[in-house]
């Protein structure tokens, strides 16, 4: 039902996003205002992602989801009443679609976290893919349809449309029956989960590997998406309804490619993926340069679609396999605060970069760049995600004297080991991987001293914020990390197990 409510949903919301384009060319033919409507709909999935991603966390998402798709009905009728009174302006037009994307800025890290209440455990990747394949369904329909509407009717029976649509996904979200969240005695605060989430990504040096890669590619690949409507309207000779159908175009290209991913996966690595999808990205915008006739640019934006999906569905898988389910949903909203940033920045850049040179040059150099960058960072290898990221719990409870309140802190965690000097090398290696784990986890300062009377006395040092963050860090340590220190003991001699210390700030 959720589903069903999503596509249409998103249905309205390609709709609504193809009208503000196309009457943003009706407004101004300034390419920097047009490029304006893409920056304003992704700057604030930028600047609001992580605050997104912790809210998502501890509200209830049930009613979050339902105040924000009230705010998106709202900008949507606002927008409808302004283009049928004919008050429309390009300063309205930008700010409402901003605030549209404030709404989706809110609603993306909530609408992924809430799939796993949704299915068994079993069936998780299936639900997850399906969501993928609901948004190319959409995109491949609300395009089309939201061109087709604002040929026949106009703008305001498009933006009625997308209001429409809101109304099926609230009832939707009423309908569900979400069971209560159980009392958690260490759930976090607005201020803790989103420290906890900036020190992860921090810390974490292979989801810098993957935010590098995608920032470089999307923020070439944003100018074909930028300067489609100019390049619809001016170098193709197209209408709103011929726009339109490019759009949809895309998005039958990213069914298309989602159904052929599995088969190109078993075949290439994620690297491979993502150097290919870059190519085909490259080429179209290469041959967009030579003006095509109508009927060829349509194949064309299918490749796209098919290269976009590629990618996107890449980088982000990639992501969520090396983001443990704690903090699954604030990393995923770093990653998507890259994503729509980089969109942001370079659909603002070659709007500029279109109006001082042309609109050709723009296009010519983002694919030279694209295709340069993806050659480049292709030495750059993405993680496999196949670490065991599941939580181990094999830490033993704190030895108490007497009950701890949870906000006291900072505390400081000291764990002893007895190495031989010619293991030392070896057990500072396997340390220092580990320590990457001890930040990610909740550790905001970490070090390694030896005892000045006995060099094989080694003492491991972390500082935790709070007595109830180093609870939870407990509960984090994953089965990745447990092998880890598993491999410290094979250097560790004397007790079975190292002394571990707990003190806390007076």
């Amino acid at each position: 039902m959720l589903w069903s409510a999503t596509v249409l949903g998103n249905i309205g919301s390609f709709m609504r996003d193809v009208a503000s384009s196309w009457l943003i060319t009706d407004l101004s033919a300034s390419p920097t205002a047009v490029a304006l409507i893409q920056t304003a709909a992704t700057l604030p999935a930028f600047l609001l992602a992580i605050p997104a991603g912790v809210l998502s966390d501890i509200l209830d998402r049930r009613r979050f989801l339902i105040g924000v798709q009230l705010l998106l009905a709202s900008v949507s009728g606002a927008l409808m009443f302004l283009s049928a009174s004919g008050l429309q302006s390009v300063e309205s037009l930008i700010t409402l679609t901003f605030i549209g994307g404030v709404g989706a800025a809110l609603m993306g890290p909530t609408w992924q976290a809430i799939v796993p209440e949704l299915v068994p455990k079993t069936e998780l990747k299936s639900a997850v893919a399906l969501n993928s394949l609901g948004i190319n369904v959409a995109r491949a329909i609300g395009p089309a349809a939201g061109g087709l509407v604002l040929a026949s009717f106009g703008a305001a029976m498009t933006y009625g449309a997308d209001v429409l649509s809101y109304a099926f996904v609230i009832a939707a979200l009423l309908m569900w029956r979400r069971p209560p969240a159980a009392e958690n005695a260490l759930s976090e605060n607005f201020g803790g989960a989103l420290r906890a989430g900036l020190r992860y990504a921090r810390s974490s040096r292979e989801l810098h590997v993957v935010l590098v890669r995608a920032f470089i590619f999307f923020v070439f690949a944003s100018a074909v998406w930028a300067l489609l409507p100019l390049v619809a309207r001016q170098m193709l000779g197209g209408s709103a309804g011929f726009y339109g159908v490019l759009l949809g175009a895309v998005g039958a290209g990213a069914i298309g490619g989602a159904v052929l991913l599995p088969s190109l996966r078993a075949r290439m690595s994620n690297d491979a993926l993502v150097l290919l999808a870059a190519m085909l990205s490259a080429a179209v915008m290469g041959a967009l340069l030579l003006a095509p006739p109508k009927w060829l640019a349509v194949p064309l934006l299918l490749v796209l679609g098919a290269g976009w999906i590629t990618a996107l569905t890449t980088l982000n898988g990639v992501a969520q396999s090396i983001l443990p389910n704690w903090v699954r949903g604030r990393g995923l909203a770093i990653y998507l605060m890259v994503f729509n940033g980089s969109m942001a920045l370079g659909s603002l850049g070659w709007g500029l970069v279109a109006q001082a040179l042309s609109l050709p040059a723009a296009i010519a150099l983002a694919a030279t760049g694209l295709t340069l960058s993806a050659l480049i960072c292709h030495h750059l290898k993405l993680p496999s995600g196949e670490s065991d990221l599941e939580p181990s719990r094999h830490w033993p409870e704190p030895l108490l004297a007497e009950p701890v309140a949870h906000d006291r802190g900072p505390v400081l965690v000291q764990i002893e080991y007895r190495v031989k000097a010619e293991h030392r090398g070896q057990f500072l290696d396997a340390l220092k991987r580990l320590s990457e784990g001890r930040r990610r986890d909740g550790a905001y300062a970490w070090g390694i001293t030896e005892d000045t009377a006995n060099p094989e006395l080694l003492l491991e040092w972390f500082f935790v914020e709070s007595w109830a963050e180093h609870l939870r860090q407990h509960h984090r340590v994953s089965n990745n990390d447990a092998d880890l220190q598993g491999e410290l003991m094979k250097f560790h001699r004397g007790q079975e197990r190292p002394v571990v210390r707990h003190f806390l700030a007076v």
